[in-house]
């Protein structure tokens, strides 16, 4: 109980480690953003879409569930200074691999639902454009390794 209390009062006087680490590094802002306008892109927020964000927040970036909360209001808060073409606009300058782990992490997202809306789709394939990638890259993860 003490601990708790503790690490609670630590939250406090530092702020929750997960939002540190999502405000102090502007391309994963950009990714989550991204991420979360695909939860948006069918104009209703479903839990397995949210479920599917907070896992690959937790699995592909380290954020814990206790800071999910903390990472999507500071998303909303701050999410309106990044525009859609500013976040891809990080994207462009990394790494294959990195841009295809992004497109891949938008797929899961419009597929946990397991319908495909227009909108989705739209986002999804103009995010592609703009970052170089194939869609064959988003559904079979080794087909771009053997062209670069």
């Amino acid at each position: 109980m003490a601990s708790g209390l503790l690490s609670q009062l630590k939250d406090i006087f530092e702020g929750d480690a997960g939002v540190r680490k999502v405000a102090g590094d502007p391309v994963l802002s950009a990714e989550l953003l991204l991420l979360f306008r695909m939860i948006l892109a069918d104009g209703v927020v479903k839990d397995s879409e949210m479920q599917t964000f907070r896992r690959i927040c937790n699995e592909a970036f380290g954020i814990g569930r206790d800071s999910m909360d903390g990472v999507i209001e500071y998303l909303n808060n701050f999410g309106y200074e990044t525009n859609g073409a500013q976040a891809i606009e990080m994207f462009r300058e990394l790494d294959i691999d990195r841009r295809r782990q992004l497109a891949r992490h938008m797929a899961e997202i419009a597929k946990a639902d397991n319908e495909l809306a227009e909108n989705e789709v739209r986002l999804l394939r103009r995010t592609l454009e703009l970052l170089g990638i194939s869609p064959v890259d988003v559904v079979r993860p080794d087909a771009g390794d053997k062209a670069d």
